[in-house]
């Protein structure tokens, strides 16, 4: 009789190499596949896990793809009106000032109706810290044109490309706040391969460290795909991506003070 193998013969503690965070709820994740979102999210929740900050956290999630992150973050969250994330985080630091407060945003949300409070909070140095996922489009609602649409790319606003010239220009809002004198730290990463995920995560370790450091905002921007809004399979989106939205949004720190 041949011996049987016992599966807790096989994952035992010293052979486990990767697990989910505690940090993550059980729900499964209810993005598209491909998606850069979940990837996004577990990262962030490491660092709180490292951190040792899970009942110190509070997340704000406004509107768009980027709501559902209560539904998986498992840290006390709030859901923001659309556009309006920094503004509730200013009030629930400023009354938990003890408190790791960020912002979960989506470029929609972020750079077009929210673009106010974005400015104000990183110009008043706000001591938060803002998570940015830039897809280029308006990923819930149908795939409209957003604020960092690249010119000529399709949606299903601009069917025939963006023309600038009608249309005006992508907004660089991670540049743009980079000069303002309350932002600490401003810098745009990526989660479409390993090396990229871990530079993604260490800049959002930063970026929490910064605020137990009491430097003001830090604000992490995550170029990721939408292969739902694009028309495209994961892998040809993320090759889109690096192709089209890398040399207009470059990666690496922009800020670091």
């Amino acid at each position: 009789m041949e011996d049987t193998i016992k599966i807790e013969d096989i994952i035992k503690p010293e052979n486990i190499v990767f697990e989910k965070t505690s940090c993550l709820t059980d729900n499964v994740l209810s993005y598209c596949p491909g998606c850069g979102h979940g990837v996004a999210h577990r990262i962030t929740m490491e660092v709180v896990e490292e951190m040792g900050i899970q009942d110190q956290t509070i997340g704000i999630a406004p509107v768009g793809c980027s709501v559902l992150a209560y539904d998986f973050m498992n840290i006390d969250m709030q859901q923001a009106a659309h556009g309006r994330a920094p503004a509730v985080a200013t009030g629930l630091k400023r009354v938990y000032p003890n408190k790791f407060v960020f912002t979960y945003q989506g470029d929609g949300d972020l750079a077009a109706i929210g673009t106010a409070e974005t400015i104000h909070a990183c110009n008043r140095g706000e001591n938060i810290v803002i998570i940015f996922i830039n897809n280029g489009i308006y990923g819930m609602t149908g795939g409209q044109m957003a604020p960092t649409t690249l010119p000529g790319m399709k949606s299903s606003t601009t069917p025939y490309g963006r023309n600038a010239a009608m249309m005006g220009h992508p907004i660089k809002i991670t540049e743009l706040v980079a000069h303002l004198p309350g932002t600490c730290y401003v810098t745009r990463q990526a989660v479409h391969t390993p090396g990229a995920v871990r530079k993604a995560k260490k800049a959002i370790r930063k970026a929490f460290e910064n605020q137990k450091l009491n430097k003001g905002l830090s604000f992490v921007e995550i170029v990721s795909n939408c292969n739902s809004g694009w028309k495209m399979t994961p892998v040809d989106s993320n090759n889109w991506m690096v192709e089209n939205m890398f040399p207009y949004y470059p990666m690496g720190d922009i800020k670091d003070e």
